[in-house]
């Protein structure tokens, strides 16, 4: 079974800014600057949208890494998804979700990240033991960058 995680960020901008950056190439590739992650192949600058596919490579606990993702559905502005096609994982999924605060002055982005690591019970205790932590911050580091760019785009 999949580990599962939530995150959920409020951030002072319109649903619609939220979006467009939440899909920046340019945006992701800042947000895991100490990854050192960057598109290599696919669609490797400017805005993802449904059907893209975007190749990323990332040194994570010090090892080179590749992951194919494809923009696998899209409802601007409050949905799109993310998943592994080609990759280090046996399953990813990244669900992203905007609506409009509840004081209606800004955007609730909520991450709802599904992941399954390979090599069967070793990656399922690596999964419990380290990986959940460390992709959890990953989506909080993301995120803290998203909320500043799109704060300060909205004033």
């Amino acid at each position: 079974m999949p580990t599962r995680f939530e995150v959920v960020t409020l951030v002072h901008a319109p649903p619609g800014l939220v979006f467009d950056t939440s899909l920046s190439v340019e945006a992701h590739t800042e947000s895991m600057a100490g990854a050192r992650e960057r598109a290599v192949a696919g669609v490797t600058t400017g805005r993802l949208g449904p059907g893209d596919r975007v190749t990323w490579r990332a040194r994570h606990f010090g090892l080179p890494w590749r992951l194919t993702s494809v923009i696998s559905g899209y409802e601007r502005p409050a949905y799109f998804m993310d998943e592994q096609v080609a990759g280090p994982f046996r399953r990813w999924r990244h669900a992203h979700h905007f609506v409009l605060a509840p004081d209606g002055r800004g955007t609730v982005m909520r991450d709802v990240v599904e992941f399954a690591a390979p090599a069967g019970p070793l990656g399922t205790l690596a999964e419990a033991l380290v990986l959940r932590r460390y992709m959890t911050r990953l989506i909080l580091r993301r995120n803290a960058h998203l909320k500043r760019v799109t704060e300060a785009a909205a004033r």
